[in-house]
């Protein structure tokens, strides 16, 4: 089994978030969904909003990461995330708020409404909301 395991680092500005070993890891970028075994090709890739998922045969951790970069080598992930958040981290009734204002952003929205960090907002709500929900 230790042929198959790979070391995991997420970082974040205030923070070492995570730093441990998977046998495979699930996350989002820009282009798409990517799943990682150990000796994946190596790559830099611009991380989407989205749910991690940091696999250890059966067990499975997941958290909430908000843009950053991720190194892909050989033997190691290392995700370099604006923010990163447990589950049991997330305030559910916070992130339901800011999801209905970015809502009513985009629905009532005006010349002056910066409509690309609105739906920004929302993404960040909805993807708080869902990580929160795999508790």
């Amino acid at each position: 089994m230790a042929d198959i395991i790979f070391k995991i680092e997420i970082i974040t500005p205030d923070r070492v978030f995570y730093k441990g070993e998977t046998d495979f890891l699930e996350f989002n970028t820009q282009s798409g969904e990517v799943g990682v075994y150990k000796n994946h090709i190596p790559m830099t890739t611009v991380l989407a909003p989205g749910i991690v998922t940091i696999h250890n045969g059966d067990e499975e951790k997941i958290a909430a990461i908000h843009s950053g970069f991720a190194e892909i080598l050989g033997d190691k992930v290392t995700f370099l995330a604006e923010i990163a958040e447990w589950p049991d981290e997330i305030d559910v009734s916070r992130a339901e708020a800011a999801k209905e204002r970015a809502e009513k952003r985009l629905e009532n929205h005006t010349a002056q409404t910066d409509i690309k960090r609105a739906e920004y907002a929302l993404r960040k709500a909805l993807i708080r909301i869902d990580a929160a929900h795999h508790v």
